[in-house]
């Protein structure tokens, strides 16, 4: 491990920009579809393996998708959530927001409370057994309609003590966040905190539209609103943080490569920008292989580390103590690194 690999991997963060069904593992996918008697469209675990060369978003979601399939039990979910939780710990993420996409189950006729019910267990186990706090957040899938969204928001209604906000994800293109405007308006008054996938592949005014449309408290991804400089001053007078996913982002092709990514022109401009990975199973990297590997190429220096994992925790819909908690555990790791 080197030294950047080492300091990373001592300081408590939190992650908030996860995909659940982005961290299903080929291994893990082969033995949840044998347990169902699903046949995946691979014949292997190389075989999926070798799928994962992607060109854009759409490319991945079509894998990603077709992976999902095999998960239809609330063991299932839990099996996947726990895999997760477990490796999560082990990069030292004190505190984790959770996606899940509930429109891509019940297409399929998985019932909305099979998959609660075994991601919850889970994120319950590990607050128990690994010491690590979590949120769940449930994601429209931008690519359908509005009566789809309403339906899932409906659905989630007897959830709320469990799943805390809204986000919206899936292929952005064409699909931009007003188009959704009337569900978060109702999901806001429902007591959901609102996030929103913005400006990975379209552009700065999808930014603008999820701050203004959706009143969302934080932008996922974001790169593109670098392109309107007025955004750029609202985001930083607001400081509304920026999920940023270095290793999604050059899977994907949003940037060519590591070394073009703009997270330290972010930081440097101010923004509330946090390192997070995405869909870790598809991208080639969980949250520390992210900080290494933008960090490396950026050469980022270790305040600009700390920052990062600061702002991951400040940036939490954790309540002010626990954020104060995790804050200084942060800084006794800053000043009192192991030996």
């Amino acid at each position: 491990m080197t030294d950047l690999a080492t300091f990373v991997a001592g300081l408590p963060k939190a992650e908030l920009h996860l995909h659940i069904e982005g961290t299903l593992e080929p291994e893990l996918a082969f033995t949840i579809a044998e347990r169902n008697a699903i046949d995946l469209p691979y014949s292997s675990v190389d075989e999926l393996r070798a799928a994962y060369r992607f060109s854009n978003l759409q490319q991945f979601l079509d894998v990603y998708y077709a992976c999902a399939r095999v998960l239809v039990e609330s063991r299932d979910f839990y099996d996947l959530t726990w895999a997760y939780l477990v490796r999560a710990r082990d990069d030292n993420v004190r505190h984790a927001e959770i996606f899940f996409d509930p429109e891509t189950h019940t297409a399929r006729g998985v019932a909305f409370e099979t998959m609660v019910e075994g991601i919850c267990q889970a994120l319950d186990d590990a607050h128990d057994k690994l010491g690590l706090t979590s949120r769940l957040i449930l994601c429209f899938l931008r690519h359908l309609d509005e009566a789809n969204a309403f339906e899932t928001l409906e659905a989630a209604m007897p959830h709320r003590d469990r799943i805390v906000g809204v986000g919206l994800d899936s292929g952005e293109r064409g699909n931009p966040p007003s188009k959704f405007a009337r569900v978060f308006k109702r999901a806001r008054e429902a007591g959901f905190v609102p996030v929103a996938h913005a400006g990975e592949e379209g552009p700065a005014e999808y930014v603008r539209e999820a701050l203004e449309v959706l009143k969302v408290r934080r932008i996922d991804h974001g790169n593109r609103a670098l392109d309107d400089p007025g955004l750029i001053d609202e985001l930083v007078h607001r400081q509304i943080p920026l999920t940023v996913c270095p290793l999604s982002n050059l899977k994907l092709c949003v940037v060519d490569e590591m070394a073009s990514h703009p997270l330290k022109r972010m930081l440097d401009l101010g923004l509330c920008v946090t390192v997070n990975s995405d869909d870790p199973a598809y991208f080639g990297g969980y949250i520390n292989d992210n900080y290494v590997a933008v960090a490396e190429a950026l050469g980022l220096g270790k305040d600009d580390v700390v920052r990062l994992a600061r702002n991951s925790i400040e940036a939490s819909l954790l309540d002010v103590a626990d954020k104060e908690r995790l804050i200084g555990l942060l800084e006794r790791a800053v000043s009192e690194p192991p030996p």
